[in-house]
């Protein structure tokens, strides 16, 4: 089972990666967008986006959705993060997770940006980008985990 870190805590998850013929993919698996566009009941459904799919598709069923994974097949694509923001600020309130080879030093403005659950090609970068979720104890500016600036926060 591949390993995350999901609820701030290193955890095992049994979904697996996207593979081209859904027919043979083994369970559960994350379709792509196009195999999850065919699903005729898109209840309790998991789909993940690549660069360049973008969220249109995905927005009327916001709520039906359970994970939405977003691939990171390098760690200068920087899509994701606009994808995890949109999605945010459409309602999406069910699991965004961050995937592939992005960089423990990006976790934390990952989170700022509205991703919940992380998943690194490489699991030996687990425990560092734990470590980096608390880097930053403070914000001046308002984002996706805590929308109000610094001063606003001030009484």
């Amino acid at each position: 089972m591949p390993r995350l870190i999901k609820q701030g805590q290193i955890t095992s998850d049994a979904w697996l990666p996207p593979v081209a013929d859904a027919a043979t993919a083994p369970d559960p698996h994350l379709p792509n967008l196009s195999q999850w566009l065919s699903l005729a009941d898109k209840s309790g459904s998991a789909v993940q986006l690549e660069p360049g799919d973008g969220i249109a598709e995905l927005l009327p069923a916001l709520d039906a959705i359970e994970l939405v994974a977003v691939n990171f097949p390098l760690f200068t694509d920087g899509r994701g993060f606009s994808y995890a923001r949109d999605l945010r600020e459409h309602g999406y309130r069910g699991e965004l997770r961050a995937v592939g080879a992005f960089l423990p030093d990006q976790m934390h403005y990952l989170r700022r940006c509205g991703f919940d659950a992380f998943q690194f090609n490489d699991e030996s970068r687990l425990e560092e980008g734990l470590r980096q979720l608390d880097i930053f104890s403070e914000h001046y500016q308002g984002a996706m985990d805590e929308p109000r600036p610094l001063f606003r926060r001030r009484s």
